[in-house]
């Protein structure tokens, strides 16, 4: 038989696919002896099994009994009994943390009997009504789906009644009303009453947490984290304890390093007199945990000593809930916890140095999109700024937007380009899409461990929490400071590593870590410094570990440089067509309006020594590793004036009276010639080579001449021609022909013997399918994956991109952008025939990829797994690269894993 249910005496941090990360963490404390509540795990098992079938298992109802018949005996009390009843919290657990994203409920076991008896067991009458509140309310919304802002908007009215400030200020005959009136009407808007019987809470309860793991903010969450929509999510039933009992208890929230910096310490949040939803929500403003050394010190000391047990253990930072019932510390969850990129970065190289971890485990806890969130630019704080505020630096980073303040105007802002800022007074679970559309957020209340802050974290959102000295009104869609009044649209800056708000956008500066590639030396100051180090000494770990090649695509000497400052290994990608841009255009619009072959020569002849002095200044860039210079790839009309443009210069000319501009009409009458139905699939790339008389010739001496003038200046230059859009082996045949009989005209005169490899990109599936005879030809293939991926699905980038794949996302067809991220199935499989057949037919065929994909982390671990040789990205994505390859050679060597 299936067990659904494990007490927490049964499980381990092992366990967290089955019993979820709460269930598994709480386990694996109640083993180490930590003061745990007692309580069992319902597993994701039955949580799947509810979702697929709509029904729980058969067995679900009874192994329920039986581990809450026993935990009532451990605890000597029952559920909903009329004296000192035990209550539980019911809370989701998935395996991966999802904070505030599916559903809680406190205090199952509450009626209207069981709350005189906690009343009388606990001596305070208020708390008991207080309690039984939150039930109701939580119930209401969470288990009956009465809308939350029905019991929020009861709650305002009352205390506007009692002329209070905040809930805390109701009395308990106020609290007696306000249950009244949460029962009445969760009535008037089910037509059921509230349910007395604590079985039937406790069972619909777990049901309601399963169905939450569909809810839409959760469905959106784990899009947006890549969390697969079917692991489905366990559930904590656990015996409650107090917080707010009166001022020797309380609640809080502590990490064992600053998950914003990684530095050592203590760091937390602590609410006396309160339960842990009013910490991590952010409706009240929170003390430093430090306080909590004045207020108990003994639960301090405690508390600090399961911290430095818990970090050793996990050899991790760790993130920790907790409660103080009356002076007893009880420890509610931990969990390995949400970072910033520095932090990540920060806390594997001090494990590292500590030895507490090896080198390979810290390269493990770091990864690529953290490295580029450290390469992002950052404030100039010398600029002259107006300060609006300053709070608490809850998630680093610099962003710049408009202020709104709620979800929805974030959301249809940015779809329409705009950058924004959330401002809230706290974020909740269902501000979530306009979290993740904003560029910052920023709250009134709540601190570090606040829901605002928690998620940014994890988003890589720059993030200010607990301003304070700001005043929301979300009403009037406006807030205040002593001396301003901000209304929505007003651009601000928000500053998530100081915690300081700016009127208007401030300049910035680039990151130290991007300033440490640039120039090798890091910001001045501490934390710059170690931060670079900490970089530097995990992309050495990941250089030496990689056996992908990075190398770059770049187009001028100044990328080429820069790109081998960053680490680059060489060009996998030089666009020969950018050369032909700006002021040299005329002589391509020549070459294409020649009627002669001497014109067109002329033409090519001109265009000569500038393209020879373009790759002299690459090569002497990337001098000792390899260049790949593309042919001409896009369709020639490109080269020349927009055809509207030039209708309309004519119609104007002739509106004025004047003649024809000839050239215009020669311009005009090519453009209309050379006009392709789908130019993408049209006369580019090889197609060119072999129609255009001299072109290819021309780029060939090009490259053939800048080799040797860089030999003659004691250079070590390392061309590869690359001939583009090949989708039969014959094509390829007659391009290289063309090019080695230029290729040895020219070093044959130069008295030089110097090979360059010449190959092909493989970007139509004709070629991937016919890898094999085409390899025959070939010294290596080039991955087009950006044009692949448009011709194996079908689709032009530019426009399915704005017209449906939001939707596509949103119904799951997609995970990701294709463009993106590599489709596995389709061009993946592709890629991998390429890849096989070539080298069957080619033995030591070197294999790289050049399109977009190159720099994506996920699709790096693809390409390792599917035995190319290099992977060739923007200069800017190098380093992240680097970083990617050797994470996907380290975890190739510990078995099979999924990037």
């Amino acid at each position: 038989m299936t067990s659904y249910v494990y007490d927490f005496a049964e499980g381990n941090k092992d366990m967290a696919d089955l019993l979820g990360g709460k269930g598994a963490n709480l386990a694996e404390m109640t083993r180490l002896g930590l003061p745990v509540p007692a309580g069992f795990t319902v597993t994701s098992a039955a949580c799947r099994q509810y979702l697929t079938t709509g029904r729980a298992p058969a067995e679900l109802d009874r192994q329920i009994r039986l581990h809450l018949t026993s935990l009532e005996r451990s605890c000597g009390r029952l559920l909903g009994q009329a004296a000192d009843p035990l209550l539980l919290s019911v809370r989701s657990g998935a395996r991966h943390s999802m904070p505030g994203m599916m559903e809680t409920v406190l205090d199952i076991g509450l009626n209207d009997y069981a709350v005189l008896g906690l009343a009388r067991s606990a001596g305070n009458e208020r708390f008991a009504w207080d309690s039984y509140r939150r039930l109701v309310q939580m119930f209401g919304n969470t288990v009956m789906q009465v809308d939350g802002a029905v019991f929020e908007n009861a709650l305002t009215r009352l205390k506007e009644q009692c002329q209070v400030a905040d809930d805390t200020r109701l009395d308990t005959a106020e609290l007696i009303r306000l249950v009244e009136t949460y029962k009445d009407l969760i009535r008037e808007h089910t037509g059921e009453a509230f349910p007395q019987d604590p079985a039937e809470q406790l069972r619909r309860a777990i049901l309601a947490v399963f169905a939450s793991w569909n809810a839409d903010r959760a469905r959106l969450y784990r899009r947006r984290e890549h969390i697969p929509d079917d692991l489905g999510t366990a559930v904590t039933v656990q015996r409650m304890v107090f917080g707010n009992l009166g001022p020797d208890s309380g609640s809080g929230v502590a990490f064992t390093r600053d998950p914003a910096t990684g530095r050592p310490g203590v760091y937390g949040d602590y609410l006396p007199n309160a339960q842990g939803e009013d910490v991590v929500s952010g409706t009240r403003n929170a003390v430093p945990l430090q306080e909590l050394q004045r207020l108990d010190p003994h639960s301090y000391n405690r508390l600090l000593a399961h911290m430095r047990q818990l970090e050793s253990h996990y050899r991790d930072l760790c993130d920790i809930e907790f409660t103080i019932e009356r002076g007893v510390l009880w420890m509610l969850q931990t969990r390995v916890g949400k970072r910033t990129s520095q932090a990540a970065f920060a806390i594997a190289g001090q494990l590292a140095q500590e030895a507490v971890i090896s080198t390979e485990e810290a390269l493990e806890r770091v990864d690529g999109e953290g490295l580029a969130r450290l390469m992002f630019p950052r404030f100039d704080t010398s600029a002259t700024s107006e300060v609006l505020a300053r709070g608490t630096p809850a998630s680093p980073g610099a962003a710049v937007g408009a202020a709104v303040f709620d979800s929805a105007e974030a959301v249809r802002r940015s779809a329409d380009g705009e950058k924004v800022v959330l401002v809230r007074q706290e974020t909740t679970p269902d501000d979530l899409p306009g979290m993740i559309a904003a560029e910052a957020v920023l709250t009134s209340r709540g601190g570090k461990t606040s829901h605002a802050a928690v998620v940014a974290r994890g988003m890589g959102k720059v993030c200010v929490c607990g301003t304070d000295s700001i005043t929301v009104n979300e009403a009037e869609r406006a807030f205040a400071t002593a001396g301003a009044t901000i209304r929505e649209g007003t651009v601000i800056s928000v500053d998530g590593s100081e915690g300081t708000v700016y009127r208007g956008a401030v300049p910035l500066v680039e990151s130290e870590v991007m300033r440490s590639f640039e120039t090798g030396r890091p910001h001045p100051g501490k934390d710059a410094a170690q931060v670079v180090t900490d970089v530097h000494r995990l992309l050495a770990q990941a250089d030496a570990t990689r056996r992908l090649e990075v190398r770059a695509n770049a187009d001028t000497p100044q990328d080429a440089a820069r790109a081998r400052r960053f680490g680059a290994q060489g060009i996998g990608l030089c666009r020969t067509e950018h050369m032909f841009l700006g002021d040299r255009r005329p002589l391509i619009e020549t070459m294409i309006l020649a009627h002669t072959d001497a014109e067109r020569e002329a033409a090519l002849a001109a265009l000569l020594p500038l393209q020879r002095q373009d790759f002299i200044e690459i090569l002497q860039a990337m001098d000792g590793f390899p260049v790949t210079i593309r042919l001409l790839d896009p369709p020639l009309h490109e080269f020349l004036p927009d055809r509207t443009e030039l209708a309309v210069r004519a119609a104007q000319r002739e509106a004025r009276g004047q003649d024809t501009d000839p050239h215009d009409h020669e311009l005009l009458r090519a453009v209309n010639r050379m006009r392709e139905t789908n130019p993408m699939l049209g006369l580019r790339g090889v197609r060119l080579g072999l129609v255009v008389p001299g072109l290819v010739a021309m780029q060939v001496r090009a490259v053939a001449e800048a080799v040797v003038a860089r030999i003659r200046a004691d250079g070590d230059p390392q061309p590869e021609i690359m001939v583009p859009l090949v989708g039969a082996a014959q094509e390829l045949t007659l391009v290289r022909e063309e090019v080695e009989r230029v290729w040895t005209h020219v070093t044959s005169a130069a008295g030089i013997t110097v090979t360059c490899p010449v190959g092909t990109m493989i970007e139509l599936p004709r070629a991937a399918l016919t890898a094999g005879r085409i390899a025959r030809n070939a010294d290596f293939f080039s991955l087009g994956t950006n044009d692949l991926t448009q011709t194996t699905w079908g689709f032009s980038r530019d426009d399915v991109e704005a017209e449906f794949f939001s939707a596509y996302l949103d119904k799951n067809i997609f995970e990701r952008s294709p463009f993106e991220t590599i489709d596995r199935e389709g061009v993946g499989r592709l890629i991998e025939l390429a890849v096989a057949e070539g080298r069957e037919s080619r033995p030591g065929l070197t294999v790289g990829v050049c399109g977009e994909h190159g720099g994506d982390p996920d699709s790096i671990h693809f390409f390792h797994r599917a035995g190319l040789d290099y992977i060739s990205c923007s200069p800017f994505r190098v380093p992240v690269a680097r970083l990617e390859a050797g994470r996907a050679a380290q975890r190739s060597s510990t078995g099979p894993q999924d990037g």
